[in-house]
């Protein structure tokens, strides 16, 4: 038998090894140099024991500071990635992280390893060192469409969130003076999005463009369906865009 996807995250987590149908790795619990902690799964259920002696509380607990292990639904919810928001000088502030099943939570460190799982007070935008480098940016409405735009050259952001989130004055003045092109996910919520981001632009962008890629849902699933960076760029300067 082999280790399941969520016992293999939680191993995996902490730098140990899977082995058979579960897995060791340092105890979070406690300062631990030899792997102790113990990892395994039953009828659906995490189980974790350190043969160090720490106890079963404490290791959930150590577990929870680290965003792997989640009171209400740790059976079936698992980390898939982490979206890290800094300042201006690569500083982190906080993360949202991404659960499978389909979740999204914000956390920030607090200062003695762990975690504080609720949004930060300053909110910023996405890889903001880049954005206020650059002379155009792309704003998607997702972290991983961002990076999704980022991987094929371009310089992207977005705001934490979602659809749903308000647009806040410091992206606006972390935008100003540079070209912005807005890039909607193809629903309703996605198009208003970006029509409110365009009126808080007006005045502070030095253009403002908005472009539907029409071949996908979002930026991400274009790219997946084979289109390149040439046709991103005839997309943004095509003649209807034309100013």
């Amino acid at each position: 038998m082999v280790a399941s996807d969520k016992v293999s995250a939680i191993v995996h987590a902490l730098g140990g090894r899977c082995n058979g149908s579960g897995g060791m790795a340092r105890c979070p619990a406690h300062r631990d140099r030899t792997p102790s902690l113990s990892i395994s799964e039953r009828d659906g259920r995490i189980l974790v024991h350190c043969h160090a002696g720490c106890s079963q509380e404490a290791v959930i607990q150590a577990l929870k500071c680290r965003g792997l292990w989640d009171s209400e639904d740790h059976r079936t919810r698992l980390i898939v990635t982490t979206y890290a928001y800094t300042d201006d000088k690569a500083g982190l502030l906080y993360e949202v992280v991404r659960y499978e099943p389909k979740d999204f939570r914000p956390r920030y460190p607090d200062g003695r390893g762990g975690w504080i799982w609720k949004k930060h007070p300053r909110q910023v935008l996405y890889h903001l060192p880049e954005v206020l480098a650059a002379p155009m940016v792309v704003v998607a409405e997702g972290e991983r469409d961002a990076d999704t735009l980022r991987s094929h050259g371009f310089v992207a952001t977005t705001n934490a969130g979602g659809a749903n989130a308000p647009w806040l004055p410091q992206y606006t003045d972390a935008l100003r003076g540079r070209e912005v092109v807005l890039i909607p996910d193809r629903d309703q919520p996605g198009r208003a999005r970006v029509k409110n981001i365009a009126r808080a632009l007006l005045g502070h962008a030095a253009k403002i463009l908005m472009v539907e890629l029409e071949d996908g849902k979002d930026a991400t699933d274009w790219f997946n369906r084979g289109h390149s960076e040439l046709e991103f760029i005839a997309e943004v300067e095509g003649p209807e865009h034309d100013q």
